[in-house]
C-alpha cells in the first residue's frame, strides 16, 4: 500500500475545472516530483491533498485512509506537512521564533534550530531579525527551514527554489535530500534539473491531467517528454 494515493480527483476553483482526473501514488520513503508548465494544476494537487481545495470527486488516501472531508489541521495532525510557495512566515516574529514555533511539542528546540541553521547558515546570522524585514530569498529559506524541523511522515513542497540565487538553490537541494532520508516528499518544482536530481520518480501534468510518469533513472532535461514544459 502506498503512503499517498490520489485517485481520479476532480478539483475546481469556483466553476473553473482545474484537475480533471489526476491519479498518482507516492510510496513510503520516495521523493516524487510533479513537473509541468505554470497553471497546469501542480499546486492545486498539493492543495487537494491538504483539503485546502477539496476535490469534488475522486479520493485522496493517506496511509490507507481517505483524507477527503477532513479539515486541513486534521490532515496535518496525521503527519502531512507543507512548505508553501508563498513563504508563510510570521512577519513580526524573529527568525529563531519562527523556527521554534514549527518544532513539535516536546521536541528538542536546540536540535531543531541547529537543523535549520545547518541547512541555511545565513539564518544563524540573522536569527534575531524579524521575518518581515528579510529579503524574499531569506524568507524562502526560513519557510523551508520551518518545514524541515517539523516532524512529518509526508512533506509537500511547493516550488522551493523559486526566487532564490543559484548558491542558495544548491543549499535547498542538499537540505531536501537530507530530509528525504527520513521523510517522504511530494515536490512541485519548476526547476527541472533540481527536480530530476532530487526525485526518484516524476509525473508530468498538463491541462489538469497526468500525461506522463517515469523513474528519474537516466533521465535528463533533454528528454523529449519535457519539451512541452517550455511550450
Amino acid at each position: 500500500m502506498s503512503l499517498l494515493e490520489i485517485e481520479d480527483i476532480q478539483t475546481y476553483y469556483g466553476e473553473s475545472h482545474v484537475l480533471e482526473g489526476v491519479s498518482l501514488e507516492v510510496e513510503r520513503g520516495e521523493v516524487v516530483a510533479l513537473v509541468g508548465r505554470n497553471g497546469v494544476g501542480k499546486t492545486t494537487t498539493l492543495r487537494s491533498v491538504l483539503q485546502l481545495t477539496p476535490p469534488r470527486a475522486g479520493d485522496v488516501r493517506y496511509d490507507g485512509e481517505s483524507l477527503v472531508g477532513l479539515d486541513t489541521h486534521e490532515v496535518a495532525d496525521r503527519g502531512v506537512g507543507w512548505i508553501p510557495e508563498d513563504r508563510r512566515v510570521f512577519a513580526h516574529l524573529t527568525v529563531e521564533e519562527n523556527v521554534t514555533l514549527s518544532i513539535p511539542p516536546g521536541g528538542d528546540e536546540r536540535a531543531g534550530l541547529e537543523t535549520a541553521y545547518e541547512a541555511f547558515p545565513d539564518l544563524r546570522d540573522i536569527s534575531d531579525r524579524e521575518a518581515g524585514s528579510l529579503s524574499g530569498g531569506q524568507q524562502q529559506m526560513l519557510s523551508i527551514a520551518r518545514g524541515l524541523v517539523n516532524e512529518n511522515d509526508l512533506l509537500l513542497v511547493d516550488e522551493p527554489s523559486e526566487g532564490l540565487a543559484p548558491l542558495i538553490v544548491e543549499n535547498v537541494a542538499d537540505s531536501l535530500q537530507s530530509v528525504a532520508e527520513d521523510t517522504t516528499l511530494l515536490l512541485v518544482e519548476q526547476n527541472l534539473p533540481l527536480a530530476l536530481d532530487i526525485a526518484d520518480r516524476f509525473y508530468v501534468l498538463d491541462n489538469g491531467r497526468v500525461v506522463d510518469e517515469d523513474t528519474t533513472d537516466g533521465v535528463t532535461t533533454d528528454d523529449e517528454r519535457f519539451q512541452r514544459l517550455s511550450a
